[in-house]
């Protein structure tokens, strides 16, 4: 019943524990975005990488001037597994409602951060 869950536990600490022991913020590393490479324009999840290394080591502020849309979403994600958790253990939970609404603003947030980080005045504070 937990298999799933744990699964994406141990799949998530083997990634992290890779990129915190393989620093992506060393040039001529092996992480690379195909995006970035192919058009050097940043995609929304561009510095991800770099935001778990700086992430597994601490660094909250480096983690966000590498992807802030990221970084933020991390604490949100580990609530979300959490609750997957405890509704399989039997747990009865609040719902949490997530209206066609929510959907469409958070496209549309992804959606202008992916721009804003390519032109425009936040270009250099967005991209990694």
């Amino acid at each position: 019943m937990l298999a799933w869950p744990a699964a994406v536990a141990l799949a998530t600490a083997a990634g992290t524990t890779y990129i915190a022991l393989n620093n992506p913020h060393d040039t001529g590393g092996t992480f690379v975005c195909p995006l970035f490479a192919m058009t050097g324009v940043y995609c929304p999840g561009c510095g991800g990488t770099r935001a778990v290394y700086d992430l597994a080591h601490g660094d909250i502020a480096g983690a966000l001037s590498m992807n802030p849309l990221f970084t933020i979403a991390v604490p949100l994600l580990g609530v979300l597994w959490l609750r997957w958790v405890m509704r399989l253990r039997g747990v009865v939970l609040r719902e949490w409602p997530f209206p066609t609404w929510a959907g469409v603003a958070l496209s549309a947030v992804i959606a202008a951060f992916f721009v804003l980080r390519n032109v425009g005045p936040l270009a250099p504070l967005l991209s990694p």
